[in-house]
């Protein structure tokens, strides 16, 4: 909101790849996401948008421009505290799900309480709340073979909530997963937007997902080309 630090601040960020000639793929965007927000950066292959989500999640620094996380020019960081910033701040969760086969749903999720100073049943209690809160309480004891793609990917956002994150940031969510576990998925999201007040940020290519979010950021050839709230992000999309 107007006169609050937001969790996400991008001023003219470029990002270019190689040398000589260098490929630019981010022409200077802008874009800026408030505590509490829920938004999807919509665009297609090649639009630019898994780079942003690479500038949004410090997973990668800009070429010029500035990165501001919840007040702090994260453009000047080193690795490590890149590293701090992004493990206290922001989670993650990526199409791929990114489970340990060897551990169950409620081990996946305890392990990213691993690097606090949690104790075992403090985690323990921490993921179970979260399984709940997707689901997925009936499944904690189940291995990542023994659930469907969108369990899996309910377990992958618990683990993504478990060190309570500012942020949590969504790279193509449902791209593995039929329309009936993505809407599922998508649903869980929705819930957990409003009942933990975190701040939401997917990344898609898909106009369902793109309209859960109560604003729709559109990215193309690596340029912001528009933002809009909910109401006018629905009936653009659903007139293409």
């Amino acid at each position: 909101m107007a006169g609050e630090t937001p969790i996400i601040e991008l001023v003219n960020v470029v990002k270019e790849y190689g040398d000589g000639v260098p490929l630019r793929v981010l022409h200077g965007v802008s874009l800026r996401v408030d505590g509490g927000e829920f938004v999807s950066v919509m665009g297609f292959s090649g639009s630019g948008k898994s780079t942003l989500l690479h500038i949004i999640g410090c997973l990668d620094k800009p070429s010029s421009g500035r990165v501001m996380v919840n007040g702090v020019d994260a453009s000047s960081l080193s690795s490590d505290q890149l590293a701090d910033l992004r493990a206290s701040t922001i989670g993650f969760v990526f199409q791929s799900f990114n489970l340990l086969p060897n551990l169950s749903a409620l081990q996946n999720v305890e392990l990213a309480m691993a690097i606090t100073e949690k104790g075992g049943a403090e985690r323990r209690s921490r993921a179970l709340e979260l399984l709940k809160a997707v689901g997925l309480q009936q499944r904690a004891d189940h291995k990542p073979a023994e659930l469907s793609g969108g369990e899996k990917q309910r377990v992958a956002i618990a683990r993504a909530l478990a060190n309570r994150p500012s942020l949590l940031l969504m790279d193509e969510p449902t791209g593995n997963l039929d329309t009936k576990s993505g809407t599922e998925v998508m649903d869980v999201v929705q819930k957990l937007w409003r009942d933990q007040h975190v701040t939401v940020v997917v990344i898609t290519h898909e106009k369902q997902i793109a309209g859960y979010a109560r604003r729709v950021v559109q990215i193309k050839d690596g340029r912001i080309e528009r933002a809009q709230d909910a109401g006018q992000a629905r009936r653009v999309l659903k007139s293409k």
